[in-house]
Order: structure tokens, then sequence, then C-alpha cells
């Protein structure tokens, strides 16, 4: 049986060498972006939910991002299909609630599936958070995964794997090949696609980006672009040999290259003022859903991160209650929120309500969606 965690040793001339220096390099620009740390995080909460999409949408849920984005969190019941979205947000948003130095477990592996598949019918498990206690096939594939009575043992190693400390540069090579090793042990019955992003991410936050915000990431473009060659490269690394291990990891590595520039772009802010968020507010006002004078009071929120009512004095003429009325019909309106400083501080609302489908519209006409959403 081949080792299935040693990490390959590619030749110095293969594409995976240059794809890793360029992540390091674009992870360190990760962290020197000048957008308002509020607005960065809501637009992580924007891609989280598109990554959801795209998790669910791999696995055949054609539920589209914007019927996601404005359905989701509106406090409306969904079908089966928005539930099965609903629950994996709601998985990742859990795990930004974990402290990342945490080690990855059985118990934390469990719980991640019985978040993702409970109370489904299509996606769902009748025994959610309990390993397979049968035998299963993959459809569509050549591959067995192991028999259900080693699952236990195989997880055991793949978290031994998962938590090991490992240098920089062997990082993004350790979260691709444990990425697969999830897969290729199949450790449920269903869910179990959905389940290994949800498990990469959480490396993700372990080792390579450690603090939400400036450099977290949930990887799009690794598994976004490309179903087929997604399912293909995966496929490609199921014979355990250094050849197919290393095809599979610079799929992967060229994903997370590709995140991590969009990630730098979006850490800039007259990028996003100029590109994206502020066609987004025209947009808005052209569809009559703005007034030309809450465009400008947006805009000035746009322009400071976070605010309080006395900082939009000079866009909102008059009294204090005048103020206070205007905030308080755009926070109804879904366009503001309070941010996390206090009940009277606020910040725009790009994650849900009006700006957020809008805002997706925009990033695929920039060419930031991952294909597998384009033109949705």
């Amino acid at each position: 049986m081949a080792d299935l965690y040693r990490l390959p040793r590619p030749a110095f001339d293969s594409e995976l060498v240059p794809l890793l220096f360029e992540i390091e390099r674009l992870r360190a620009d990760a962290d020197a972006g000048t957008t308002h740390r509020e607005i960065v995080d809501e637009l992580h909460l924007l891609f989280d939910l598109v990554m959801s999409v795209i998790s669910a949408r791999i696995e055949g849920n054609h539920t589209t991002v914007y019927e996601a984005v404005e359905t989701i969190g509106g406090g409306i019941r969904f079908d089966d299909h928005l539930s099965e979205i609903s629950h994996i947000v709601e998985t990742v948003r859990h795990l930004d609630t974990l402290d990342p130095a945490l080690p990855l477990t059985h118990g934390l592996i469990r719980d991640l599936h019985a978040r993702t598949v409970s109370g489904l019918i299509r996606e769902g498990d009748p025994t959610p958070g309990a390993y397979r206690e049968q035998e299963v096939a993959i459809s569509g594939s050549g591959h067995v995964p192991p028999s259900w009575v080693a699952v236990h043992a195989e997880m055991t190693d793949l978290l031994d794997f998962a938590n090991g400390d490992r240098p920089l540069h062997e990082q993004m090579m350790q979260i691709a090949l444990a990425h697969h090793r999830f897969v290729w042990i199949h450790p449920f019955r269903n869910g179990n696609g959905r389940v290994s992003r949800l498990f990469t991410y959480a490396m993700l936050r372990k080792t390579v980006f450690t603090t939400r915000g400036r450099s977290a990431l949930n990887p799009a473009a690794v598994f976004g672009n490309n179903r087929s060659a997604y399912i293909a490269a995966l496929e490609s690394a199921d014979a355990l040999d250094e050849k197919g291990t290393v095809s599979w990891i610079t799929f992967f590595a060229r994903g997370i290259r590709d995140d991590l520039a969009r990630l730098v772009r979006l850490q800039d802010q007259e990028f996003v003022g100029s590109a994206l968020v502020g066609p987004a507010l025209s947009q808005l006002t052209r569809e009559g859903i703005l007034s030309h004078a809450d465009e400008t009071v947006l805009r000035a929120v746009l322009a400071a991160g976070v605010v309080k009512a006395g900082d939009l004095e000079s866009v909102i003429p008059g009294t204090a209650s005048q103020r206070s009325r205007v905030i308080r019909a755009l926070l109804d309106r879904g366009l503001l929120r309070q941010a996390e400083d206090g009940p009277r501080f606020y910040l725009l609302s790009l994650s849900r309500g009006p700006l957020a489908s809008r805002l997706i519209r925009r990033l695929n006409e920039l060419g930031h969606l991952p294909k597998i959403l384009e033109n949705d």
C-alpha cells in the first residue's frame, strides 16, 4: 500500500514550484491592503455565500447565486435546494467562530457533516454526524473507497497528517493532499464532497491563513472554475502515485493562486470603491431603488467604513433626529447594518440586501466569479 501522506517532491522546473512561490508572495500582499476592515469582512461574508452555492452546484444543485443571495438570511422558509446552501453557509460561519489553533478532530468532522446534511431530502444522509457503517461506491468513478470497518482508523491517520506542523512552503501541499485523501476515504454515506470542502477551509484557517478578515480565504476558484476539471484532477490522484498527486496539488495551488489574486484586489480601497461597490450603488440609483440623496449617504459610508450618525452631518443636513430617520430607513431597507462597534455605529450591508445581488452582477462583469457561476 502506498504511503497516503508522503508529500511529493516536485521537480524544480515543474509548474507547481513557481505556483507555491507566487502564493507566498500574494499572501504577504493580502496583509497590506487599504480597504476598510469592515468592508473586507462584508465581502468575505458575500463570498462565503458564493462558495456555498458553488459547493452545492458541484453536487448537482442548480439554485442560482442570485436566488441564494436574495433569499438566504431573509427569514423565509426555503425548499430543499436552498436549505442545502443555507446549511453550508451556516457551517462556514460556525467555523469562523472557532479558534483556528484548535486541532482538527473526529468530533469536528462529524459535526460539520451533521450541520451540512441534517434535514435534507435530496442531499441528506440517514445518519447525520456518523461515519458510514456500510460499503459504498462512488457514482461514475472507478475508485473503491476503503471498507467501512477501516474508516475511523483512516480518518485518524488523516487528522494526524492535517494537524501536523509543516514549514510554510509545504503547507499548501499538505492541505491539497488532505483534501484528496478525505474524498478518497469517503467517510460518510453522503455529503463527502461538501464536508471535504469545509474541512479544507478549516485547514486553510489553521495553517496558511490563521486569522479571519484580511487573510482568510474560502477557496472558490479551486472548486468552481470547472467542475469537470476539479473531478478529473481529484481522480488523477486516486492511484496514490507521485505523478497523479503532483497533478492534483498543482490544480489546487493554481486555484488558490487565483483566489489570492482576487483577494489582493479586494484589499485595494480604490478598486473596491470605483470598480465594485460604487458601480453597484449607481445601478441601484438607475433602477430607482435609491434616490440621489440616498446614494450620497451610502457613498459617504463607503468612504469611511464605519460611521456614527454625527459623521454624516455633511450629507444629511438638518437635525440629529432627521439624520436618525434617514439612517433608520436605510437600515430597514437592508442597505446599512449595525457595526460590531456598537448599536450606534453603521456600515454598508454588502452580504445581504439590495446591494448584494448587484455586487454579484458586478463581480461577474469584472470576471471575478468562478466559471461555474458566470452568467448565472
